[in-house]
């Protein structure tokens, strides 16, 4: 086993404050930038940052599907830790200022398989998962340009 990292980041055109208000909202922002991979979405605790706990489904392939129950960490200011109760899986979403605009990056640690099953893993897996980032990143831009 290994761990597997999948990274996706994004400059958005907003400022800090304002996205990462957006990212820490799991009641009403999270569902509107979640993609199709993502089903079954809702918060059972919380619903603002740190204290929250999530759960979805994560249908990263056609068969690789995923049941997440992520209770969520705010470490440091601008960063989001989502620890998968069910699973090694831990993501991070960070947001940073970049100027004017910011810079917001999400990252999926997770321990791997062994054997030939997890080198496929970790050959495929982070490519995947940064599609479906990417596209859950550019929900994120849309919805920080609405809230302007």
């Amino acid at each position: 086993m290994g761990k597997v990292t999948a990274t996706a980041e994004r400059t958005i055109d907003a400022p800090a404050d304002r996205v990462r208000a957006l990212v820490a909202d799991y009641t009403e922002t999270r569902p509107k930038i979640l993609t199709e991979a993502y089903r079954d979405y809702q918060v059972s605790e919380g619903g603002t940052g740190a204290g929250t706990v999530a759960r979805w489904t994560l249908q990263a392939t056609s068969k690789r599907v995923r049941d997440v129950a992520a209770t969520v960490s705010e470490p440091a200011p601008g960063t989001l830790v989502e620890t998968d109760a069910n699973s090694s899986m831990v993501t991070t979403w960070t947001v940073r200022e970049a100027g004017e605009r910011s810079l917001v990056r999400i990252q999926t640690e997770w321990e791997g398989a062994g054997g030939i099953g997890g080198f496929f893993e970790k050959t495929f897996a982070p490519g995947g998962l940064k599609r479906i980032y990417d596209d859950v990143l550019a929900n994120l831009d849309a919805t920080a340009k609405e809230s302007a």
